[in-house]
């Protein structure tokens, strides 16, 4: 590869964010030397330093993208899914992902809180959508997570749901107090629409 075509393979790609091994892969370089390239373009402001070890195209990289990039596996939902879809009212400033830990990081003036999922339910595929450079959860598989991580957590509007969906991935989990707290969900919003209706 050619000193210009560093930069024109970077600028060709989909992803708007890389880890220090993705460069050096793109680049068909070793660690070493790698390390020196990217030092220089980030020097000549050609390549945004994200934090430690992640880089983007520039300050206009996908949020979303580098919060999959952090962690891996990983993939966006909770409130970041539920607020998108009407499911709760709120906003969230942060970016809520189901990750393999629980933690909480600042980068860039954006938080990012990762939530633990057990990796049988972490790896599963069911209702996780795999987007340009991310994952992100439905909004089934989403109002799913928010209850296998919070017991009691309180939804605004369930109208978006469909429950079709939620009884389809529900198994995924594997855990019977869940299964009974969504149906019972479930049963609870049925019979609140029904009284609206009457």
């Amino acid at each position: 590869m050619n000193k210009g075509e560093y930069i024109t393979t970077l600028l060709r790609s989909k992803k708007t964010v890389f880890s220090f091994k993705d460069l050096a892969l793109l680049w068909g370089n070793s660690d070493k030397a790698a390390l020196v390239r990217v030092s220089y373009y980030v020097t000549k402001g050609q390549l945004y330093r994200v934090r430690r070890g992640f880089y983007a195209k520039d300050k206009n990289y996908d949020r979303f993208e580098l919060a999959c990039k952090i962690f891996t596996p990983s993939y966006v939902s909770f409130e970041s899914v539920l607020a998108l879809t009407g499911i709760v009212f709120q906003h969230y400033k942060q970016i809520s992902v189901a990750s393999y830990l629980t933690r909480s990081i600042i980068c860039d003036n954006q938080t990012y809180s990762y939530k633990k999922i057990k990796g049988l339910v972490l790896t599963n595929p069911a209702g996780i959508e795999n987007k340009k450079g991310y994952s992100i959860a439905s909004k089934e598989r989403a109002f799913l997570d928010t209850v296998y991580v919070n017991k009691e957590y309180h939804f605004d509007n369930l109208s978006p749901l469909d429950w079709d969906k939620v009884f389809e991935i529900l198994p995924a989990y594997s855990n019977n107090a869940m299964e009974k707290r969504v149906k019972k969900i479930y049963n609870d919003q049925r019979d609140q629409a029904d009284a609206g209706d009457g």
